[in-house]
């Protein structure tokens, strides 16, 4: 009689237990694609808004609601910092007492020099343990609601750790943006903010600024009714969270401002080609802004 063929082993997943803290656009996100990959046991969240939580209940992005912070990170094997920097520092106090011996801390803010200063302020016998880190994908709308497996598909996450940051965090932190679809590199954190500032921050403000500064004419309402896809396109990071670019504009404000000096370089040179009338110098820098932009896209 031919004996029955074993079964195969399950494999188990690469984190047990993961706790959200900012169950929103990222971090809903990451959950979902750590789940949709099957690389991870259980997702709880914490979060400021009950609402919010409930909304990602339902969305399947967590599975349940922790009832505090102990219960939150004391069995966790990864937690996922991924509110605005802004409020890092009263969550990573609210967490060092609770987290457990192997418990690997990330996060996923826009700004990195602050973020290891409060990590570092903040963590104590788990420093080392904390891996910053930074996935450069996102959306205009935020919330649970805005959650999706496929957001960090093919989009790069970049890694800041420090001399001190344990190899094995380093690894599993790595390898699970990687499970969510993300192309993951390393930097320097201060290198990292000099380089955001000029391609997300900038951006942001200036689409920011240029929508405040039509809503505030009289003549606003006709204007906005005529505006067409080149102000859509422009404008559409405009839509983003307001509390979340209020805190990485407040973190990175040097290097911003140091930004906006260049900028108000570019905006000079550009009045003087339209004072003197000068179309020959203007299609020059237009048509080298468009290749500059094309290469851009080609390497993406």
């Amino acid at each position: 009689m031919a004996s029955a063929p074993a079964q195969a082993s399950v494999s188990e997943p690469l984190i047990g237990k993961l706790a959200v803290y900012g169950v929103g656009l990222i971090g809903g996100s990451f959950a979902l694609a750590l789940k949709a990959a099957a690389g991870v046991g259980k997702v709880v969240g914490q979060g400021r808004s009950r609402a919010n939580l409930d909304l990602a209940l339902q969305a399947g992005a967590i599975d349940a609601v922790a009832h505090d912070d102990r219960d939150a990170v004391a069995d966790a094997d990864m937690v996922l910092l991924a509110m605005p920097v802004g409020q890092m520092a009263p969550v990573m106090q609210r967490i060092a007492p609770w987290l457990g011996a192997r418990t690997v801390v990330t996060d996923a803010g826009s700004t990195k020099r602050d973020v290891v200063a409060l990590a570092r302020e903040h963590l104590h016998a788990s420093l080392t343990r904390f891996v910053p880190a930074h996935p450069i994908a996102g959306a205009e709308k935020s919330g649970a609601g805005a959650a999706r497996a496929d957001l960090f598909r093919e989009r790069h996450l970049i890694l800041t750790p420090v001399a001190d940051t344990d190899p094995h965090a380093l690894a599993l932190v790595r390898r699970a943006w990687e499970m969510a679809g993300m192309r993951v590199s390393s930097m320097d954190p201060q290198r990292h903010d000099e380089v955001l500032a000029a391609v997300s921050h900038l951006p942001h403000v200036l689409s920011y600024a240029l929508v405040h500064e039509l809503a505030g004419r009289e003549d606003a309402e006709r204007l906005f009714a005529l505006a067409a896809g080149g102000f859509r396109d422009f404008t559409r990071i405009a839509g983003s969270s307001p509390e979340m670019w209020r805190d990485i504009c407040v973190s990175n404000r040097d290097l911003i401002l140091h930004e906006l000096g260049h900028y108000r370089t570019e905006l000079d040179r550009l009045a003087a080609l339209l004072h003197e009338g000068d179309g020959p110098g203007l299609e020059r820098l237009f048509d080298a802004a468009r290749a500059a932009r094309n290469r851009w896209l080609q390497m993406r």
